[in-house]
């Protein structure tokens, strides 16, 4: 079979390109001098003359966002151009004072670059286009049941890096996966706040089908998409949508379209403008950037590791897949992990990835506690008690609301509450012996091959031990005195 058949529907080929939207991390605009993070500010409270557009504004790059995207540069495994500029993107929109948006077309600041990103199994890697600075428009609001339309340009100005890829991806769970590993690696690179409820991060999907693999069909554009599950539902309804129009006899208009997601489509916004029509030309009051090469190695070596590394680190624990994804949300949990690894041995760092990805990730979601806390809690006393079978599982979660909160060692925690298992052979042998004569008809059941009334000799081990015998221990020296 072709590579691109298990990719067809109904017959055709979709072909997906993504471009992203990352809102960087300054704490000013990229242009001026005015607050960044507009999320509880007052409409219009957070802007300048420049935001205004104001005849005589002149713009002064944020040298911060510069920083931030060439840290993006090699957060997409590219380098920054030595050489990049800014131009003016013309078109009118309300909340667009200046009558164009300030930003880079042919020479960005990033050129090239990918993405690896693992789908059902199989590695595949999307390749980066380009990524180029820019400052955000306004918002416009539209009033229920009014005629009019507010503008607030509190957003006006905000740096942004847009990230576009290669054409590369050919199903709704690619790019999902795509913009997953691009949230990850712009989190990592600590470059944004990543915030998708507040629109740190947004994509704009482009999708389109055709017959032939070769010949990429009509696309359409849905934009300003933040959350992953809105970029694999709004590919999986754009490729349906296309192939019904078509095999209806109708053609796919290139436009722009939105995502209801109340209603789970897309709807049409407006045909979609080509390059040509933004009449795009360099910013006269913006000089070229230039970078010197002592410049972008400073910020090569001051790069945090990458989600890749915690990855292969993170393989001899021998962990599912999901547990690996759950524990490299947090950047601070994956480092803490990792060190954690390296201090004291791969067998305590897994029973902490466990921990950490099964009920303290809990206590996280129900708002019990937050990382920092869960960070300084008594890890290596906890781990070092279930290596040593001194404690259960259950008694570990147990012990780890206390130790979060108390910060007390998992041991006093765990004798406080009488949760410390009997570990010693000779001790547990001793009940197993009284266990065995007075079960004797489990215990023959055993001996003919019923190894169901194993898990009922355990019981009463643990029964008789008050709920201290190491249940695997108890186990063992059943197996061994019946002979199985």
């Amino acid at each position: 079979m072709a590579d691109y058949e298990k990719y067809l529907v109904d017959g055709y080929y979709p072909t997906i390109g993504i471009e992203c939207h990352v809102q960087l991390k300054t704490k000013t605009k990229l242009f001026a001098a005015v607050d960044n993070d507009a999320r509880d500010a007052a409409p219009n409270s957070l802007v300048s003359h420049i935001c205004f557009g104001m005849p005589g504004a002149l713009p002064v790059l944020n040298k911060e966002a510069l920083q931030l995207a060439m840290k993006a540069a090699f957060a997409l495994n590219s380098v920054p151009q030595p050489f990049s500029k800014f131009d003016r993107k013309h078109y009118f929109y309300p909340d667009l004072p200046l009558g164009y948006q300030i930003s880079q077309f042919d020479e960005p600041i990033v050129l090239g670059g990918h993405m690896d990103i693992t789908v059902d199994g199989e590695a595949l890697r999307v390749g980066i286009t380009r990524a180029h600075l820019e400052a955000d428009a306004g918002k416009s609001t539209h009033p229920a049941g009014k005629d009019y339309s507010l503008v607030d340009l509190n957003r006006a100005g905000t740096p942004l890096l847009e990230i576009v890829s290669e054409p590369e991806m050919h199903s709704a769970a690619e790019a999902r996966a795509y913009v997953q590993e691009l949230y990850l690696a712009m989190k990592y690179a600590d470059v944004s706040d990543v915030d998708l409820y507040h629109g740190n991060m947004r994509f704009d999907v482009n999708v389109s089908v055709s017959k032939d693999p070769a010949k990429l069909g009509t696309r359409s554009e849905t934009k300003n998409l933040n959350s992953f599950k809105s970029v694999e539902k709004a590919v999986d309804y754009e490729i349906k949508r296309q192939i019904t129009l078509l095999e209806d006899g109708g053609e796919v208009v290139q436009e722009t379209r939105g995502w209801v997601d109340d209603e789970q489509k897309t709807i049409s916004q407006r045909t979609k403008e080509n390059a040509h029509d933004y009449r795009y030309f360099p910013d006269p009051d913006l000089p070229p950037v230039v970078l010197e090469e002592e410049t972008i190695r400073i910020v090569e070596e001051s790069m945090p590791k990458a989600p890749g590394y915690y990855r292969s680190s993170f393989a001899e624990l021998k962990l599912d897949s999901s547990q690996v994804e759950t524990l490299l949300y947090e950047p601070r949990v994956a480092q803490y992990l990792d060190e954690f690894k390296q201090d004291t041995s791969a067998e305590l760092a897994r029973n902490l990835a466990n921990l950490f990805s099964g009920p303290v990730q809990k206590l996280v979601i129900d708002g019990e506690c937050n990382w920092s806390a869960v960070l300084d809690a008594d890890w290596e006393g906890l781990t070092s008690l279930l290596t040593e079978n001194k404690i259960s599982s259950t008694g570990a979660k147990e012990v780890i609301p206390d130790m979060v909160k108390e910060l007390k060692s998992a041991e006093d925690i765990a004798n406080e509450k009488n949760l410390m298992q009997v570990s010693d052979t000779g001790a547990i042998e001793a009940i197993v012996d009284e266990v065995l004569a007075a079960n004797p008809k489990p215990a023959d059941d055993v001996r003919q091959g019923e190894m169901k009334a194993i898990g009922f000799l355990v019981g009463q081990v643990m029964k008789a031990s008050q709920g201290k015998a190491n249940p695997q221990m108890a186990k063992e020296i059943i197996t061994k005195k019946l002979g199985v």
